[in-house]
């Protein structure tokens, strides 16, 4: 058996004055473990936007009158305030579980050795954009569920989605310089398809924002726009997403590239065909809830899978550099030196 060490008085200063320092002097997390917390912040970042939309669906959203309290004089939701007050309460307290996920990411990444700095900043800057987005849909409850800060709270949601999937690729690569494995032209056709999907998601909050679905069963306000006619523009970007996609997949069998861009492009495909299918359905029979929830569920899956495309164009080899060593094996290392 290993002895536990001492805690010192010098070590407990040291804890509260950089605790992340303090437990990456102190534990080395494996490969794996570092891929796994960063997955799990992945994860956590796609259920809240569909427990966000379970909150909108049930007609929720204003469960919770005022915020960061529940009520002016409860933290908490009440019996009173029956099920939708039940629905936006459980849905604040997960954001502790995504803070929690998002934290391990960060202490992970801080403690692989050796280390590596923008590992760590993209765990950072998934909190922040987590804080940021909790003030946002305190926001959103305070005035109302106004449709422009609902469509705000989601992109940032999307946000999110991208720097917890930037993260998670980057766990499984190392931290040379990026080298394209495609050419020029496949590239740019790529952000075309980024671009075309970033539009895709925008609009698609449009839709939302002038759609049946308010949040409440309240009066809340709408956006002043046809929802039919956005509803099809909605559609005919998702048709040149899916196009692009194909187009690509298309040419990068045509130009014989590496296997990885080429499988992630064919997994895109297959989850728009899933996700046109749901939207079509939902559309042809009155927006029901639970599809209109599946397709912001697939709205997330589609935006990581675009991700992985435009990271599968790259690669990142290891660079070997100094390893962090506890502070005992620092000792050693810097004996035998001398």
């Amino acid at each position: 058996m290993v002895g536990v060490p001492n805690l010192t008085r010098a070590d407990a200063v040291a804890a509260v004055r950089n605790p992340l320092a303090f437990i990456a002097g102190r534990w080395t997390p494996t490969p794996r473990t570092v891929r796994r917390s960063a997955l799990a912040a992945l994860v956590m970042s796609v259920a809240i936007v569909v427990t966000g939309g379970a909150v909108r669906l049930t007609g929720s959203g204003l469960g919770c009158p005022t915020w960061p309290k529940c009520t002016e004089d409860s933290l908490t939701t009440t019996s009173a305030m029956g099920v939708h007050g039940v629905i936006e309460f459980g849905n604040r307290m997960l954001t502790y579980v995504l803070c929690a996920a998002v934290g391990w990411a960060i202490v992970a990444a801080r403690s692989e050795k050796p280390r590596r700095p923008g590992l760590t900043r993209l765990g950072w800057a998934q909190f922040w954009v987590v804080m940021g987005n909790a003030v946002l849909g305190g926001i959103v409850v305070l005035v109302g569920l106004n449709p422009y800060t609902v469509a705000a709270h989601f992109l940032l949601s999307s946000a999110l989605i991208a720097v917890a999937t930037v993260m998670w690729q980057r766990t499984r690569e190392g931290d040379g310089a990026p080298r394209p494995v495609v050419g020029k032209a496949v590239r740019q056709l790529v952000w075309f398809l980024v671009a075309a999907s970033v539009l895709l998601i925008a609009v698609g909050t449009v839709v939302t924002g002038s759609g049946p679905h308010a949040g409440d069963s309240s009066e809340v306000e709408r956006m002043p726009l046809d929802w039919e006619t956005v509803s099809k523009l909605h559609a005919v970007l998702a048709w040149i997403v899916v196009t692009l996609t194909f187009a690509l997949w298309f040419v990068l069998r045509a130009v014989d590239a590496p296997k990885e861009p080429s499988d992630r492009t064919r997994d895109l495909f297959l989850i728009l065909l899933a996700q046109g299918v749901i939207g079509y359905v939902q559309y042809f029979t009155d927006l029901p809830e639970l599809l209109v929830g599946l397709h912001m569920f697939g709205s997330g899956l589609v935006w990581i899978g675009v991700l992985r495309v435009l990271l599968a164009l790259r690669e990142r080899p290891d660079v070997l550099g100094p390893v962090d060593l506890p502070g005992p094996a620092a000792e050693m290392t810097a004996g035998t030196r001398g």
